[in-house]
């Protein structure tokens, strides 16, 4: 495994003369100077460790320590402090840091800490390909979980183009959790551990949006002093993410559809070609083939973007889901606020199945979060539907797939609490199409 370290430190004779003596030590060393840009690089697939100053201006390394293990819990970060800031590191090791070496430093010693932080994240990597290939739960699933078809078959895809380095489509309702897909296809390619730099379209000021995205020369316009990387450029080797492709201005789609054949740019200011090796995924809650017959959106642009295609599904269309999903999010609320986990009762994830949910996998994280804080307001409404024999289905329905999900997949609890026979509890998941798709390693001798 390549010994790759990104070195976080805004003072730049610091951080130069450190890069240097860590090369000579044997690391692949990356400079960086925000925790910013060590965000773009260190996703769940990243094969090395984040070495980080405590005290910078803006994303200070506490901020970026929890920043990167929302990402992943399991990343080495290990911090620069000086010596009034150790109790805060220690605090920091408390909360999930590997390790922390205080000003002024042997870079000897740094670098031992590097090597075990390194060879730990190698493990780390090393049993959950071990686990994938048994058949147990994978990165993949891990982030976007589900026994719905829907969802297996996204998964499926998602490793299909994740393999390939062909541009991506990925269109779903808001709150869907596009965004993940979309980080999840650059963290299972051979991109991973290169930049991962979003855009959103919607949000690029139309003043400066060619020179966000293409750079500029020095004296390219009033104000530019300096030549300046655009976004495309800052890529290099990785992912561009385009979030809400639709609301592009039709002048740049044609500039970026060039882009997309011809893997170049040009910066405003020069009539150099500058090599473009990056791999776009565009991101869209539109209807692009509408967008198309309104003329908002290029035709040659949409059929070039429509190769490799994902759809993400609304919480709609995979309602067995949802109970798993929220006990998910309920963990990871509980972890990111340090508190105990909360139990949620059955006949509450029950509720949740048989509600409407127009904000999708986003509003259910909200919920687990407010649930979690013990806020109020957690209660659910009444139920929406038509027939009163529907609703009852739908109830019966949602109260025996939250169950299941209450006690773990093991169906024996199932049937008890709810006051059935095991043979009735099975004709009704029959009936349903509640199959074992959505029990979770239940053991076997569970069932009976």
């Amino acid at each position: 495994m390549t010994r790759r370290v990104l070195l976080v430190e805004d003072d730049e004779q610091m951080r130069s003369s450190t890069a240097q003596a860590l090369e000579l030590a044997g690391f692949a060393v990356e400079p960086l100077a925000s925790g910013e840009e060590a965000l773009a690089l260190a996703g769940p697939g990243f094969a090395g460790a984040v070495v980080s100053d405590i005290r910078m201006p803006g994303m200070d390394g506490m901020t970026l320590l929890g920043r990167l293990h929302e990402v992943d819990p399991e990343i080495p970060v290990i911090l620069v402090t000086g010596h009034a800031e150790v109790p805060l590191a220690v605090e920091a090791i408390r909360g999930g840091a590997y390790d922390f070496i205080e000003k002024p430093f042997v870079v000897q010693e740094l670098a031992t800490v590097i090597r075990r932080a390194i060879d730990h994240r190698g493990l780390v990597l090393e049993n959950r390909r071990l686990r994938a290939v048994a058949g147990k739960r994978d990165d993949v699933e891990a982030r976007l979980p589900g026994r719905t078809q829907v969802m297996v078959d996204l998964r499926y895809r998602l490793r299909a183009i994740g393999a390939s380095d062909a541009d991506a489509l990925v269109i779903g309702p808001t709150g869907a959790g596009k965004e993940v897909v979309a980080r999840t296809l650059h963290d299972i390619s051979a991109r991973a551990g290169r930049p991962f730099i979003a855009i959103n379209c919607a949000a690029l000021p139309e003043a400066l949006i060619e020179s966000e995205l293409f750079g500029h020369e020095a004296g390219a316009f009033p104000g530019a002093l300096r030549p300046r990387y655009g976004k495309f450029e800052h890529a290099r080797g990785g992912t561009v993410l385009l979030d809400e492709i639709g609301s592009m201005p039709l002048e740049l789609q044609a500039k970026l559809l060039r882009v997309l054949q011809e893997r170049t740019i040009t910066r405003l200011g020069s009539n150099d070609p500058v090599a473009l090796d990056v791999r776009f995924i565009a991101v869209s809650k539109a209807d692009l083939e509408g967008l198309v017959a309104q003329g908002r959106f290029r035709e040659d642009l949409f059929w070039r973007l429509n190769v490799a295609v994902l759809h993400v599904p609304p919480l709609s269309a995979r309602r067995e889901d949802i109970p798993l999903l929220f006990l998910q999010l309920l963990r990871e609320a509980a972890a990111r606020h340090n508190l105990p986990e909360r139990q949620a009762p059955a006949a509450f994830l029950s509720g949740l199945a048989a509600r409407e949910w127009p904000g999708n996998v986003r509003e259910l994280r909200n919920l687990a979060e407010r649930f979690v804080l013990g806020l109020e307001g957690v209660e659910l409404g009444p139920v929406q539907g038509a027939r009163l024999a529907d609703r009852v289905a739908a109830f019966e329905r949602s109260l025996i797939a939250g169950a299941i999900a209450a006690h773990d997949g093991k169906l024996r609890p199932v049937y008890e609490t709810l006051g059935i026979s095991r043979k009735t509890l099975y004709e009704k998941m029959q009936k349903y199409g509640l199959d074992r798709r959505l029990i979770l390693d239940a053991p076997e001798d569970e069932t009976g």
